[in-house]
C-alpha cells in the first residue's frame, strides 16, 4: 500500500475516531463555547476542564437563575437557606462595583451576594454558594470584591438553598436598593450607583422567567425555558409552522440563543405597547407550547422551520 493510500486511511480514522470520553471530535463541544470538541476541550495540549454546563440544574429557580444572571438589569430574590442562617441573604443581579458580596451595617446585617459578578471557577454555583457562606461569617460593613478560589471542591446552590423552594423575583426600576433605608451614598459605591443607573434598560418580568426589555426604541422578550433543546426546538418548530409562534400583531419571533444549558427563544415587540400588554399574549403562548411538546416526528413543513430557527442560534455563557 502506497503512502498516499496510508495517508487518506489515516484521515479517514481521524475523522470516524471517537474521543475516549465519548464525545465525536467533529461534534460540537459540550463545554458550549460553539466550537467543534477537536478545536476546544478535544485540542491537543487545549483546555483540559469543562465548565458545568447547567450550573442551576435541579433548583426551582433554575430559570429564573439564569435569565437574572444573564440579561436582567437589577432585580432581587430573597433566598431560604437549607441550613439555620445567621442572618437573612438576598441575592441580587448586581451590587455595587460588581462585588460578589457584602453585609450591611443595619439592624438586621442584612447579607447580599451578586449574581452578575467575575468568576474564577468553571462552576458560577458554587461561587455563588461560597459567596452565600461567607456572608454568613462576615462581619457588618465587610465586602467580598471576589470570590476566593481554593480549589474546585465545595457546596454549590443545591446543597445551600432549598431545591424547591418558590424563587419570588422582585424587578426593580433602579439600584436603590443597594442602600440600607435612609442610607446616603458615598465615593465609589454613589459613583457606581450612578453610572449603574443611567445604563439600566427598562425590564418587566411578564411570566415566568419570561422578561419584557426596552431597549431605546426597541423592544423585546426573553424567555428561558426549561424543556430539553430538542422537545422546545420541535415545539418551536411546529407552531412556527402553523403560524402561532409570535406574540400577536406586533410581535416577531426574532431567534434563540443558549445560555447555561437552557434555550432562551426571543421576539422582537411593539415599542409602542406597555409591557403589561404582553402578559395575556404570553400565557397563550405558553398554553401552545405546552400542547407543542408532543413526542412525534415533525412533518416535512415543520422541519423546514426546524432547520431555520437553528440557523438563528447563538450560544452565551
Amino acid at each position: 500500500m502506497g503512502k498516499g493510500a496510508g495517508a487518506k486511511q489515516a484521515r479517514r480514522a481521524r475523522r470516524s475516531a471517537v474521543a475516549e470520553d465519548g464525545i465525536n471530535p467533529r461534534q460540537a463541544c459540550p463545554c458550549g463555547s460553539g466550537k467543534r470538541y477537536k478545536a476546544c476541550h478535544g485540542a491537543p495540549g487545549g483546555v483540559t476542564e469543562i465548565a458545568v454546563a447547567r450550573p442551576f440544574e435541579g433548583l426551582a429557580g433554575e430559570c429564573e437563575l439564569v435569565a437574572l444572571r444573564e440579561f436582567v438589569p437589577s432585580a432581587t430574590v430573597k433566598l431560604q437557606l437549607a441550613k439555620d442562617a445567621k442572618r437573612p441573604v438576598t441575592l441580587g443581579t448586581v451590587l455595587p462595583l460588581a462585588s460578589a458580596a457584602l453585609v450591611r451595617q443595619d439592624e438586621d446585617e442584612s447579607a447580599f451576594v451578586g449574581l452578575q459578578v467575575q468568576t474564577r471557577s468553571l462552576d458560577i454555583s458554587r461561587d455563588v454558594a461560597r459567596s452565600i457562606l461567607w456572608a454568613q461569617e462576615a462581619k457588618p460593613g465587610d465586602v467580598l470584591s471576589l470570590v476566593n478560589q481554593d480549589d474546585e471542591v465545595g457546596e454549590r446552590l443545591q446543597d445551600v438553598l432549598v431545591a424547591d423552594a418558590p424563587f419570588e423575583v422582585e424587578v426593580h426600576e433602579d439600584f436603590a436598593w443597594w442602600l440600607a433605608p435612609d442610607a446616603e451614598p458615598t465615593g465609589e459605591v454613589a459613583l457606581s450607583l450612578e453610572r449603574a443607573n443611567a445604563a439600566i434598560m427598562p425590564t418587566q418580568r411578564i411570566g415566568d422567567a419570561a422578561y419584557w426589555t426596552l431597549a431605546g426604541d426597541k423592544a423585546y422578550l426573553r424567555w428561558v425555558r426549561p424543556e430539553p433543546e430538542e422537545q422546545l426546538l420541535n415545539a418551536l418548530s411546529r407552531l412556527g409552522a402553523a403560524g402561532t409562534l409570535n406574540l400577536g400583531e406586533g410581535s416577531k419571533f426574532a431567534g434563540s440563543f443558549r445560555a447555561h444549558g437552557l434555550l432562551v427563544p426571543v421576539w422582537d415587540l411593539d415599542a409602542e405597547s406597555h409591557s403589561r400588554e404582553w402578559e395575556k399574549p404570553v400565557a397563550e403562548l405558553g398554553e401552545r407550547l405546552a400542547d407543542a411538546l408532543e413526542d412525534k416526528p415533525l412533518t416535512s413543513d415543520e422541519r423546514r422551520v426546524r432547520d431555520g430557527l437553528i440557523g438563528r442560534q447563538v450560544t452565551i455563557r
